[in-house]
C-alpha cells in the first residue's frame, strides 16, 4: 500500500502544473457547493423564521358544524334544499383534558390555549376592528416570544392589562400606560391599560391583535371557561402535517397544520431545496469530469513508466490503486482548500455582506462536502486506472 501511495505522489509532484490546476477546480467546486448550500438553508431558516415566528405550527380547533340531516325511510325518495351552517365561535369541549393530552405527545415542544375572537377598540372617537387574543402568558411565550418584540413598556397580560400592536396604537394614538375602551356586543365590554406595544413585522397581527388575560377574554366574548383553539409547536418543522393527522386522531378535532395554511410557502422552500440539490450535482459532476480527464491524461504520459513498473514485477492491482490514490489525494486536498474558501465565503457574507439574514455553518455539512469529493475523486479515478491497469509492460515500452 505504501508503495502505490508513494509512486502516485511522485507522480502528482511531477505533474505540478496539472497537480494544481485540478486541485483549484476541484476547491471551486467544493466552496461552491458549501456557500450555495450554507445560502439557500439560512435563506430558509429566515424565512420560516419571519413566517413561523408569529404564528403556530399546528392549530387545534373544535370541529365545523355541520347539518343533522333527518332520516327518510328506504325506497323514499327525499327532495332536500340544504345551505352550509354558518360557524359560530364556540369553545373546544373538555379543552383541560385536551391540552393535557397534546402536553404528552412526543412530537410536541409547546402547547397553549388560546381564545379568539372580533371586538371594537375604541379610544375617544375613534373605533378599530381588532381581533382579542386571550392567553396564558407562560404557554403562549414559548410558542410565540412576543416579549422579544416589545417596544414600549411591557409585556404584560393580566386581569386589566393589555398589549396592543404598534400600527393600532399609532392609528388609536395611544401609548404605553394609556386606557383603552374593548367591546364585543350585547353590553360587554371592559377597560384595560395598555401596558406594552409590540411589533411582530406582520402588519395585519400589528394592527389587530390585542392580547389579555384568558379569563378576561372569555367573559368578553361570552365563552366563560372556554378556548376556541389551541396553538401547538413540533419539533420538526417539515413533518407538522403528520402531525396534526395524529392529532386529529387522537382527539377527533380540526386540527390544521402551517403547511396546509402556508401552501405557497411550503413550495417555495421545497423549490429551493431542490435548486439546491440540481446545482449541487452538476457542480460534483464537473468535478468527476475534470479529475477523470487529468486522470487519462496522465496515463497516456505515465505510460512507459506503467511498462516498466509492470515489467519489474508490479501487479495490475498495484497499478490500479496508484492512479485509485491519485484520484483520492487529488479530491481530498481539494476539498479542504474548497471548505476552507466556503468556510471564508460564508464568513465573509456574514461579515461584510447585506445584514439581511444570518448564514449558519453547519459542522456536518463541512465533514459531508469533504467525504463526498473524497467519494467523487476515486469513482472518476476508476475508468483512468482500470486503462492503466490494463496495459502490457511489452506494449506499453515498445510504444512509447
Amino acid at each position: 500500500m505504501w508503495l502505490e501511495l508513494t509512486i502516485a505522489t511522485k507522480f502528482l509532484r511531477q505533474g505540478l502544473a496539472q497537480t494544481l490546476l485540478i486541485l483549484i477546480g476541484i476547491a471551486v467546486g467544493v466552496s461552491v457547493i458549501v456557500f450555495i448550500t450554507t445560502l439557500i438553508v439560512g435563506l430558509q431558516s429566515n424565512i420560516i423564521e419571519r413566517t413561523l415566528g408569529t404564528q403556530s405550527h399546528i392549530r387545534v380547533e373544535p370541529p365545523r358544524e355541520e347539518n343533522a340531516l333527518v332520516d327518510v325511510p328506504d325506497g323514499t325518495m327525499a327532495l332536500r334544499v340544504e345551505q352550509k351552517r354558518a360557524q359560530r365561535l364556540r369553545s373546544i369541549n373538555n379543552w383541560k383534558q385536551v391540552q393535557d393530552i397534546l402536553d404528552t405527545i412526543p412530537e410536541a415542544t409547546a402547547v397553549s390555549p388560546v381564545v379568539a375572537g372580533p371586538a371594537f377598540a375604541r379610544r375617544g372617537d375613534v373605533i378599530k376592528s381588532v381581533s382579542l387574543m386571550g392567553i396564558d402568558p407562560l404557554r403562549y411565550e414559548r410558542i410565540v416570544p412576543v416579549s422579544e418584540d416589545i417596544i414600549a413598556g411591557e409585556f404584560r397580560v393580566s386581569p386589566g392589562d393589555a398589549v396592543i400592536g404598534r400600527l393600532l396604537a399609532d392609528d388609536l394614538g395611544i401609548e404605553a400606560g394609556g386606557t383603552l375602551r374593548l367591546e364585543t356586543g350585547d353590553n360587554r365590554h371592559a377597560t384595560v391599560k395598555v401596558t406594552g406595544i409590540f411589533e411582530l413585522g406582520v402588519r395585519e397581527l400589528d394592527l389587530r391583535y390585542v392580547y389579555l388575560d384568558l379569563k378576561q377574554a372569555q367573559a368578553l366574548l361570552d365563552l366563560p371557561g372556554g378556548v376556541t383553539l389551541i396553538d401547538v409547536t413540533v419539533r420538526d418543522l417539515f413533518a407538522a402535517d403528520v402531525a396534526a393527522a395524529n392529532i386529529q386522531r387522537l382527539t377527533g378535532l380540526k386540527s390544521e397544520s402551517w403547511i396546509q395554511s402556508n401552501a405557497q410557502l411550503m413550495n417555495a422552500l421545497t423549490s429551493q431545496r431542490i435548486s439546491t440539490i440540481v446545482i449541487s450535482f452538476f457542480v460534483a459532476v464537473s468535478v468527476a469530469f475534470g479529475i477523470a480527464s487529468v486522470l487519462a491524461i496522465t496515463v497516456t504520459q505515465r505510460t512507459r513508466e506503467i511498462g516498466i513498473l509492470r515489467a519489474m514485477g508490479a501487479r495490475r492491482e498495484q497499478i490500479l490503486r496508484v492512479f485509485l490514490w491519485q484520484g483520492g489525494l487529488l479530491a481530498m486536498f481539494g476539498a479542504m482548500l474548497g471548505t476552507t474558501l466556503g468556510v471564508g465565503l460564508v464568513w465573509g457574507f456574514n461579515t461584510y455582506g447585506p445584514k439581511l439574514f444570518y448564514i449558519p455553518l453547519p459542522q456536518g455539512l463541512l465533514l459531508l462536502s469533504m467525504g463526498a469529493a473524497t467519494l467523487t475523486g476515486l469513482l472518476a479515478a476508476m475508468v483512468p486506472a482500470w486503462r492503466a491497469s490494463r496495459l502490457h509492460p511489452v506494449e506499453a515500452i515498445r510504444y512509447v
